[in-house]
């Protein structure tokens, strides 16, 4: 399973430092590669975008 930004991302650029995987990457809205997007699995115990997202716009894709 991987993570999604939804529509409601203000690109505020908060989520990108927080990427282990660097599966974040920037556009109108940020986007995570479902590719390489391990929900923080093996790195943390929950997945850091949704931790600091200011707007919750991360879901489980």
């Amino acid at each position: 399973m991987a993570m999604k930004i939804t529509e409601e991302c203000i690109a505020c650029g908060a989520c990108l430092p927080e990427c282990p995987t660097d599966s974040i990457s920037e556009g109108d809205i940020y986007v995570i590669d479902p590719n390489t997007c391990v929900e923080c699995e093996g790195y943390y115990d929950s997945p850091q975008c949704v931790e600091v997202c200011p707007v919750d716009c991360i879901v489980k894709a």
